[in-house]
């Protein structure tokens, strides 16, 4: 049975994930900063009868917890197959570059960005014991400069500026570190789940948790490109 580690995997598309995942066979361990959360969302999987599934406490914007989170999922496993960085936050509203204010911006970076490299870092290791390791970013169309720059580029943008230029942040460190040579035996990808309603919105996305994470599920388990970004199985443009 192929390990997955899921960040963010408590609640919202995360946990949808873990769900469709562990349905398919894989042993799934749930990212969540919160122990409480993440073990109600553990006994809800198991209640559902899905017993392939465990916790691991991680906040991918503490350094230490990243650093206890691979140390006893070292302790647990001596290969992991497939890592899913999902764990992000959209930031507070308004983020207009011209007044938006910095602690938000870095905020955001700090958890979606760095976060998101830190954790990868960490986990590398383990994921170099797997015979086709994988590494899926999650990003976001808000994200793609060229649907930013397209004369079709939906105006809803604008109210994610900061959550989008952190997604571009992420994409750029997916096609970067999917060319670098030590990597050449991973599979690294970015994929946005599509405009999926969760908590990240407010729930006003218009894609059910369902489909945005079948769109996840789908890139996850993909082992035939690198350094692509993908919704729904297709490639779109970065």
């Amino acid at each position: 049975m192929k390990n997955v580690l899921i960040t963010g995997a408590n609640t919202g598309i995360g946990f949808e994930t873990a769900k469709q995942m562990a349905t398919l066979g894989y042993f799934v361990y749930l990212g969540s900063r919160n122990q409480d959360k993440g073990l109600k969302a553990v006994s809800k999987l198991k209640e559902s009868g899905l017993a392939n599934v465990a916790l691991l406490v991680i906040d991918i914007a503490d350094i230490n917890s990243v650093k206890r989170a691979r140390k006893e999922l070292e302790s647990i496993i001596d290969v992991l197959d497939i890592l899913i960085n999902n764990a992000a936050i959209s930031g507070e509203q308004p983020q207009n570059f011209s007044t938006g204010g910095m602690e938000n911006l870095r905020k955001i970076f700090d958890i979606n960005f760095f976060g998101t490299i830190q954790t990868t870092q960490e986990f590398i290791p383990l994921l170099r014991n797997s015979i086709r390791p994988i590494i899926l970013n999650v990003a976001s169309e808000v994200g793609s400069l060229t649907m930013n720059s397209s004369a079709a580029r939906n105006p809803n943008y604008n109210n994610y500026s900061a959550y989008g230029a952190s997604k571009t942040a992420v994409n750029a460190f997916t096609l970067m570190l999917s060319h670098e040579p030590e990597n050449k035996h991973l599979i690294v990808n970015s994929v946005t789940p599509g405009f999926t309603a969760t908590a990240l919105n407010n729930f006003t996305g218009t894609r059910s948790v369902s489909e945005g994470a079948a769109s996840i599920v789908k890139a996850a388990t993909r082992t035939d490109v690198t350094g692509k970004f993908f919704r729904d199985d297709n490639e779109i443009p970065w």
